[in-house]
């Protein structure tokens, strides 16, 4: 079925973190299977997607060649420097399949650093790439609830699922679910709340959309995002704040938000909202988080660890505050996920999107649906789709609200942890894509 989305053009930048994670979760090598070159049809799409193949075997390729290939209008939004650094990303990427294939429009699946995406190209009326997006591969959708439980069993050994209707009061009435009032760390999920949070100090007139935050070096993060490498001093406004914190996962955007927003207000906001865990308290940055979990561990951690709510606060202020970034060291196994994260449950996740939905800010809304993180539903069926997830070693967790055509609105929300070992990153999103996609549907039909 047709997607009535316009051509999105990929980000150099956004592919490169997805292939940087890819490799951080050290996957293992998919067996590619060799197919004939003819396979490709003979179209302005086929022609292009032969060139792209033999591209990402040399790159960087010269501007000039590049020019020769994408439209112009692409190359403003992709400049040929960070198209390359996607080709780099992707080098060596291979042809697995074709599943779509029109003389302007192709779907593929490629192979790149041993975990399969599905690519999307089109071309304008020259015959050049117009459009070029890389999703990863989802895993075959559940037939019914019963094999989303079988299969989420052996996804992880502590999985947490709901599938939810967002009521017209703004409840959420479970349809089904797995260990839904379970605590499970979130990851980057925690930015649901700190939106929330901001959305409703602007509210208040504490502060606007437009109001400008200063990049200092004491607000900087590690990990994902990019405003880390602006200058300092630097300005950004809080709109672009929270539209990169949701849309790229921007760890220094959270934390400029969280020091503008307030801590405690962050902490009110997601009691009130029903995550009410104890280990919340207090709300950590993302750079605290770093130190406390790479800086010399477990030394800070267990220090941390040892204080009441009151001496954590001060330990924060005193000394983790004073470590500098470049001490921390990252970490691959999995580490104190029952004891330094965020936490909610599922039902609790859910809450805080059917929260956000009944916000009447429209920033909110458009920064959440910049990104589905490879879903892919059906647009005609699904026109709107709102998502966050959370990762880092043992923990995946990806979280949906998608607004149907009927006008009903759907949470699906997956937390996958193991304490033990660290996921296979692409792996273990592509079967959980599958599971969400498959959830939709059912949740829908009953």
């Amino acid at each position: 079925m047709r997607n009535n989305k316009p051509v999105r053009f990929l980000t150099a930048a956004a592919v490169a973190a997805t292939m940087t994670a890819v490799c951080a979760g050290q996957t293992a090598p998919v067996q590619a299977t060799a197919v004939a070159a003819p396979e490709i049809p003979d179209t302005p799409a086929g022609r292009q997607l032969r060139w792209l193949l033999d591209a990402a075997q040399r790159p960087p390729i010269p501007e000039s060649e590049l020019r020769q290939h994408f439209a112009a209008e692409f190359l403003q939004n992709v400049p040929a420097d960070r198209l390359n650094q996607t080709l780099t990303a992707f080098k060596g990427m291979r042809f697995q399949e074709l599943t779509r294939s029109e003389s302007a429009l192709l779907v593929a699946t490629v192979e790149a650093a041993g975990v399969l995406f599905d690519l999307s190209l089109t071309t304008d009326g020259a015959g050049l790439v117009s459009g070029l997006l890389f999703r990863p591969h989802a895993a075959p959708a559940p037939k019914d609830w019963a094999e989303l439980d079988q299969r989420l069993s052996r996804l992880a050994p502590r999985a947490g699922f709901i599938a939810a209707e967002v009521t017209g009061d703004g409840a959420c009435r479970p349809v089904h679910s797995v260990a839904p009032g379970t605590a499970r760390p979130l990851g980057s999920m925690f930015k649901l709340y700190v939106l929330g949070a901001v959305a409703e100090r602007i509210a208040s007139g504490a502060f606007g959309w437009d109001t400008k935050l200063a990049i200092t070096p004491e607000l900087k993060s590690l990990g994902s995002g990019e405003l880390q490498n602006r200058p300092d001093g630097s300005k950004v406004s809080v709109l672009e704040a929270a539209t990169l914190m949701i849309s790229i996962s921007d760890n220094t955007a959270a934390d400029l938000l969280i020091h503008r927003a307030g801590r405690k207000n962050v902490e009110r906001t997601a009691r009130a909202w029903g995550a009410r865990d104890r280990r919340d308290r207090p709300w950590l940055t993302t750079r605290e988080m770093f130190v406390l979990k790479g800086a010399g561990y477990p030394r800070h951690a267990r220090k941390y660890l040892s204080l009441g709510t009151a001496g954590k606060r001060a330990y924060l202020d005193r000394v983790v505050a004073k470590v500098p970034l470049s001490r921390v060291a990252g970490w691959t196994a999995p580490r104190e996920l029952d004891t330094l994260e965020w936490y909610a449950s599922p039902a609790q996740v859910c809450q805080a999107f059917a929260r956000l939905s009944k916000l009447t800010d429209n920033h909110v809304g458009e920064a959440l649906s910049i990104s589905d993180a490879g879903l892919a539903l059906d647009r005609s069926q699904w026109p709107s789709v709102w998502f966050k997830g959370g990762s880092e070693p043992g923990v995946s967790d990806l979280g949906y609200l998608a607004r149907a055509a009927d006008g009903r609105s759907f949470v699906v929300t997956t937390l996958a942890i193991d304490p033990k070992t660290p996921f296979d990153q692409a792996r273990t999103q592509s079967e959980q894509l599958g599971l969400t996609r498959g959830a939709f549907t059912l949740v829908k039909g009953s």
